[in-house]
């Protein structure tokens, strides 16, 4: 089901009713759907967890674990490896009247940090810096796409997208923004598809001001378009194709054809890894 920015929902009937996951977490991640659910609120600061929104748009948000230091495995783990397997991460606030849906968040680094945990003692959390979807499109939607040229090859941006695609090393923090490793991306994707649409084989519709012509980017295991992905989950097409993924009655069969198409454009492409619920 679409989520929409501000409105309040159920847990239990419109997140587990609907796609199973842990009942007792703030990080729910389904076995059967490419998603991660995250809950934030006032109640989890009495187990350590001070999530909080920072002045240059990051939000941070503290990992699984009430008592001892934090571990990067389960929800934790699924959070920084949502890079390469296309998982969105979407943001629920925890409101009186149920959990208020505050937009699709894109993974950027995490760091630990000396925080109480639920017995009070000190221990080493794991806090996520997240930003969200639509400041990262937004931006690298205003920086024109390298093309492949004498000096940048085609495989020179594939090396670069695959290397932007990998998870935050561990307590090594990224080198590289979210904005940069996104660009990365979507760079490769589109010179791979060189001008022309990766589904209908149409050319794009018209030409950039660099030369090229119009292509966009789908993120197949994405309810948005939003953030860094692996190569082998983000597909180019013209916008029809695009609009027809996100909007069209078939949009779910179609989506599917998209993700057949990837599996043949990029052979590196590897199936999602499933989890128990």
């Amino acid at each position: 089901m679409p989520f929409v920015v501000g409105q309040i929902y159920n847990r239990v009937a419109d997140i587990h009713g609907v796609y199973n996951g842990q009942q007792r977490s703030g990080i729910i991640t389904p076995a059967d759907t490419p998603v991660i659910f995250i809950v934030s609120g006032e109640e989890g600061r009495q187990h350590g967890y001070a999530d909080r929104w920072r002045d240059d748009g990051v939000f941070e948000y503290f990992g699984q674990g009430q008592i001892g230091d934090m571990e990067m495995k389960s929800g934790n783990k699924a959070i920084v490896d949502s890079w390469s397997t296309g998982e969105a991460i979407h943001l629920f606030t925890s409101v009186p009247r149920g959990l208020r849906y505050d937009g699709e968040m894109i993974y950027e680094r995490h760091h630990y940090e000396p925080a109480p945990d639920k017995n009070n003692d000190i221990r080493d959390a794991i806090v996520f810096e997240l930003r969200r979807a639509g400041e990262v499109a937004i931006n690298i939607d205003q920086i024109e796409p390298i093309l492949p040229d004498a000096e940048v090859d085609l495989e020179e941006l594939r090396r670069r997208a695959f290397e932007a695609a990998e998870p935050t090393p561990e307590r090594v923090p990224a080198q590289r923004s979210v904005f940069a490793r996104s660009q990365d991306v979507r760079d490769y994707v589109l010179a791979r598809a060189g001008g022309e649409c990766e589904h209908c084989r149409r050319p794009g519709p018209f030409v950039r001001a660099n030369g090229s012509l119009y292509i966009e980017c789908h993120h197949v295991h994405r309810l948005s378009d939003g953030g860094p992905d692996s190569p082998c989950n983000v597909i180019g097409v013209c916008p029809d194709c695009h609009r027809r993924a996100h909007f069209g009655i078939d949009r779910v069969e179609f989506n599917q054809l998209l993700i057949d198409d990837l599996r043949v454009i990029e052979p590196a492409a590897r199936p999602r890894r499933r989890r128990a619920r």
